[in-house]
């Protein structure tokens, strides 16, 4: 008897506090965020896959694939390829592709990059229906940008070009000898009596 009163008593209680934790939350404002119509802010240390970072001068990557990323990275899920072009001094990254399905975001590639050519992205809304959508090829995404970029400024470029080939105003030329007075100075002429009968 004495169990089955502690029991209750137990019970009893435990509905308490619940209920009280649900009133409480009742009255306090919501923080439901109506995804995507509205987003939260990401934070600053957010780690998203890692991406290629273009060169500011040049607008080519930085990656001159070194390959210490792919020896830096514990689950061997990143795959360089690179080749030197005539002429440059270094060689040039010309496959670059992370399999993000086996990637830990532990950022030991980031760290072991002694150029800066490859940093966190800030992708968070990443949805696909097999895993082959996760094997990203971070350098054809890096050259389909840099094509999106030029495209959106392709209009303003074309519309200023297009008031650049606007010709300018000629200036009136000057009266050559030989030539027929205007019609303006032949009137002038008459009023003044300048004219010969």
């Amino acid at each position: 008897m004495k169990q089955a009163l502690k029991e209750i008593f137990t019970g009893f209680y435990s509905l308490l506090v619940g209920l009280w934790i649900t009133l409480r939350q009742f009255f306090r404002p919501t923080v439901t965020v109506h995804y995507p119509r509205q987003t939260l802010r990401i934070p600053p240390r957010f780690r998203g896959h890692i991406e290629l970072v273009r060169h500011p001068a040049t607008g080519q990557p930085i990656c001159f694939a070194c390959k210490l990323c792919k020896r830096a990275c514990p689950s061997d899920c990143i795959t360089v390829e690179g080749a030197k072009v005539q002429g440059a001094r270094k060689r040039s990254v010309t496959t670059y592709k992370l399999d993000f399905t086996r990637c830990s975001l532990c950022g030991a590639c980031v760290e072991a990059c002694r150029e800066g050519a490859i940093r966190f992205s800030r992708e968070y809304n990443l949805a696909g229906w097999s895993k082959d959508e996760f094997i990203l090829d971070l350098f054809k995404r890096l050259e389909t940008e840099a094509q999106a970029t030029v495209d959106a400024q392709a209009p303003n470029r074309g519309a200023a070009m297009m008031k650049s080939e606007v010709p300018p105003a000629q200036p009136a030329e000057p009266a050559r000898a030989g030539k027929p007075k205007a019609a303006t100075e032949l009137a002038a002429a008459g009023k003044n009596g300048g004219g010969n009968s």
